[in-house]
């Protein structure tokens, strides 16, 4: 697993797209700080950029980094849960603008996927992740379901798990307002 998060990492720091398992299904993701990435990104999917995009981290230690502020309750609904959770908060920052809603909110959840979390650990820097379709197609739960393609516009495919069937079950999506109240989006 080590020489493919290295090899994964020298197209993520040219500023590459890859395809590659995260902790819910097969995503499309780039630098989350580089919007010239976060644009291919766009363009490969054929989506609007008022859409805006999930960002990967392995720690909440580091959310602090990519918004203004964190919610405490975050913390403790991302050690509570034990199936993937993605977080919605206000004021985002640190990132590359086109990742940002309209509303400057970003949506972040926290992997505990071996894979991920190595390789955002060794990249030092947050991951986009959209699920790996064009837009107008339904989400591929498995690799084999992956469109040609997409598997030909992305720059990089991560060659570990292709054959591998997971549980899936999309994350959790709670949104927290600038007030520190918090909504469930889905469940």
């Amino acid at each position: 697993m080590k020489e493919v998060i290295k090899e994964t990492l020298t197209y993520l720091k040219a500023g590459k797209t890859i395809l590659y398992p995260t902790d819910t299904i097969w995503g499309i993701g780039c630098d989350a700080t580089n919007a010239k990435a976060v644009q291919k990104v766009y363009k490969l999917k054929q989506r609007v950029e008022s859409k805006s995009l999930i960002v990967l981290l392995d720690t909440a230690d580091k959310l602090s980094y990519y918004m203004k502020r964190v919610p405490d309750i975050a913390y403790d609904l991302i050690d509570s849960m034990d199936t993937p959770l993605t977080i919605i908060y206000p004021d985002a920052k640190a990132l590359a603008k086109n990742v940002i809603a309209a509303d400057k909110s970003i949506a972040i959840r926290i992997v505990k996927n071996e894979f991920c979390n190595g390789l955002i650990r060794a990249f030092r820097k947050p991951i986009v992740s959209t699920s790996a379709n064009l837009s107008s197609e339904s989400t591929p739960l498995i690799f084999s379901k992956i469109s040609e393609e997409i598997k030909n516009k992305v720059d990089f495919t991560v060659n570990l798990y292709q054959n591998s069937i997971n549980k899936v079950k999309p994350s959790t999506i709670i949104k927290f307002g600038a007030d520190g109240e918090f909504e469930i989006i889905r469940n």
